[in-house]
């Protein structure tokens, strides 16, 4: 088509031709049996002489003796004159001597096409602008998570699905749709989220949330819905949460994850725990780190930032004698210590193990740990016939009455 024209439409057609014939039979058909058919105006050599239509592209193949194909014919009239020559043309009943028969396809509004593309391509634009551009609070907060590393970013299966380090470990799952919300949830202190990526589910994610909760947290946007029903078939989803309308994930502040997965966290919480708003002399909002287990993949150290029970003075004076004694082995190591009754090391382990290599401590008494001390580490200690439980902090506990839970600072070692 001469480079004066603008395409406006695409008029698409298919043939059926009983007979072998040719691109040039199937050309010659279009142009000699539409020609005054409707007029001089609209002859097809005349619109193109005038930049009103372009180039006709045909393509044929034969099969035996019948040929079939299909023709795209570019235009730049209006909508009414491209459909009356879509019409002329199905008119057409011969191509040669063989009988043919043409439909049409559709017409595409080649204008609408290149709008959503304009428009996709703004949106991404604005998409990549606005990830890079933190403001001076949020690149204050991105440093204190970097430094604190509440969490990394890996992978898992098959298909490689982005995901933080927790959901190995984590009691409840949050599924996102793609590796930049992955990022930005461990930006906000949750390390257990694991992208979906795309709207078919790889099977790796049903076999990685059994008998987990399970939380889906997906965009507010169209695209949003539609995966939800897809997960909905293939994943049994305890809570279904969503970013505000229009929004992603990914476009999220620390703040506002946290405020929408704080109901998902009072349910399922625990490890997992998001960071808490505090306010400065500024009235600034900033994060304290989530408290949860240490795991050797994420290692985390942390200050005491609550106030650290009185030292209780009724404590085993050999118990304690044996803590002080340990202590300087493993703080700082993601370590963990079990003793026996008569305070013989009977296991040293990364804190990550503890859990599944206390079932082959016999005789153990005393666990010593450089981390926090969760629910779920308790009841395992119960079951192994454990007394007593030391750490650098606890996590909020039902503990049963036959293990005895205590920090360094409660015994006077470290504040």
């Amino acid at each position: 088509m001469p480079s004066t024209g603008i395409v406006k439409y695409h008029v698409k057609l298919k043939f059926e031709v009983d007979g072998l014939v040719e691109k040039a039979d199937i050309i010659g058909a279009i142009f000699g049996q539409t020609e005054g058919l409707l007029g001089p105006e609209m002859n097809l050599n005349e619109l193109q002489k005038v930049s009103k239509v372009g180039r006709i592209e045909v393509n044929v193949e034969t099969k035996g003796s019948v040929a079939k194909g299909d023709a795209l014919i570019p235009m730049s009239t209006d909508i009414s004159t491209a459909a009356l020559i879509a019409a002329a043309i199905e008119s057409i009943d011969k191509v040669g001597p063989f009988q043919a028969k043409f439909n049409l396809v559709g017409i595409d509004d080649i204008r609408a096409i290149k709008k959503k593309v304009i428009v996709d391509r703004a949106k991404k634009i604005v998409q990549d602008w606005a990830t890079r551009t933190i403001s001076e609070g949020e690149e204050m907060l991105k440093d204190v998570y970097d430094a604190s590393k509440p969490g990394k970013l890996t992978s898992f299966g098959k298909a490689q699905l982005a995901c933080g380090t927790g959901v190995f470990d984590s009691d409840w799952i949050i599924l996102v749709e793609g590796r930049a919300d992955v990022i930005n949830l461990l930006r906000a202190g949750f390390d257990n989220s694991i992208a979906i990526e795309g709207a078919r589910i790889d099977e790796t994610v049903t076999k990685l949330t059994e008998g987990k909760k399970v939380v889906a947290f997906l965009d507010g946007d169209r695209a949003g819905d539609l995966i939800l029903k897809e997960l909905q078939g293939v994943v049994k989803l305890d809570k279904v949460l969503r970013a505000p309308n229009g929004k992603e994930v990914e476009e999220c502040t620390p703040l506002e994850i946290s405020e929408i997965l704080k109901e998902a966290v009072a349910a399922f919480g625990g490890e997992s725990a998001p960071p808490q708003p505090v306010q400065t002399h500024q009235d600034r909002r900033h994060y304290r780190r989530p408290e949860r287990e240490h795991r050797d993949e994420s290692p985390v150290h942390v200050q005491q930032v609550s106030q650290p029970s009185p030292v209780t003075t009724n404590d085993n004076p050999e118990i304690v004698s044996a803590v002080r004694d340990v202590y300087p082995q493993i703080n700082e190591t993601l370590e963990a210590v079990v003793l026996d009754g008569s305070m013989n090391q009977l296991l040293k382990v990364p804190v990550s193990e503890v859990i599944k290599r206390l079932d082959s401590a016999e005789g153990a008494k005393l666990l010593v740990l450089d981390g926090i001390v969760t629910q779920r580490l308790v009841d395992a200690a119960d079951k192994a016939g454990i007394e007593y439980i030391i750490g650098h902090r606890t996590a909020e506990l039902k503990k049963p009455a036959d293990v005895r839970v205590r920090t360094f600072g409660d015994i006077g070692i470290s504040n």
